[in-house]
């Protein structure tokens, strides 16, 4: 998970990922951000993120993406 929060936070730092759950919701995370992070993740993890996948559900707090990426390396 800390390794998640990290790429957030360089990408884009103003949130606070350890309790916001609206990250899209809420503007924080726009279309450009949202590529960026799924780039920094497949990188980082060596996952294959699907358009199916890209859905506000997955991207609307740093948990939630760190359980994506978990799905995903299983």
């Amino acid at each position: 998970m800390d390794e998640v929060i990290q790429i957030l936070e360089e990408i884009q730092p103003d949130p606070d990922y350890e309790t916001c759950d609206t990250l899209i919701d809420d503007g924080f995370l726009d279309s450009f951000t949202i590529l960026s992070i799924i780039s920094e993740l497949e990188d980082a993890f060596d996952i294959r993120i699907s358009p199916a996948d890209i859905i506000p559900k997955n991207f609307n707090s740093a948990a939630a993406l760190y359980e994506m990426v978990q799905r995903l390396q299983g």
